[in-house]
C-alpha cells in the first residue's frame, strides 16, 4: 500500500507539478488502502523489491497507472496496461488534458478521446479527457 501510493504522488506530481502536494502522504496511504484496494484488481511493477509502476482496474474502468519518473520509457506502463486488456473487450480511463505525455501514451496504445470536461467534476479542478480503448481497434 505505501508502495503503490508513493509510486502514485511522485509520478503524479512530476507530470503535473501545478497540482503537486494536493494530497498528504498520509491521504494518498488511505486512498490506496480503503478505495483502491477495497474496490479495484491492483498490479504492481518491481525491480527487485522497488515498485516502479502500478495499475489499478475494475470492470472496465482503469483508476490509476503510474509509473515513476526515472523507469518511464521502458515498457514498464505498456507492460501494466497489457495485464487489464487481458481479460477486458473495452477498457477506460481518465486523465488531465493538459497532461501531454499521458495523453500520447495511450493514443499510441489505441485509446481514443470521447469525451472532454472543464474540470468542474473532478477534485482537482483541472479539465479532464475519457478515453476508450475497445479490442479490435487500432493500436490493440
Amino acid at each position: 500500500m505505501d508502495a503503490a501510493a508513493r509510486v502514485h504522488r511522485t509520478a503524479f506530481d512530476q507530470a503535473l507539478p501545478w497540482l503537486a502536494g494536493l494530497h498528504t502522504p498520509d491521504e494518498d496511504r488511505w486512498f490506496y488502502r480503503e478505495r483502491m484496494f477495497a474496490t479495484c484488481t491492483l498490479w504492481g511493477a518491481f525491480d527487485g523489491a522497488a515498485m516502479r509502476g502500478v495499475i489499478a482496474f475494475h470492470d472496465d474502468w482503469i483508476e490509476q497507472l503510474y509509473v515513476l519518473p526515472d523507469a518511464q520509457g521502458r515498457g514498464i506502463g505498456s507492460a501494466l496496461l497489457e495485464i487489464a486488456r487481458q481479460d477486458a473487450d473495452r477498457l477506460q480511463l481518465w486523465t488531465f488534458q493538459r497532461n501531454a505525455r499521458a495523453r500520447r501514451f495511450y493514443e499510441t496504445r489505441g485509446f481514443v478521446a470521447v469525451e472532454e470536461t472543464d474540470g468542474s467534476g473532478n477534485e482537482e479542478r483541472e479539465p479532464g479527457v475519457r478515453y476508450r480503448w475497445t479490442r479490435g481497434s487500432a493500436g490493440e
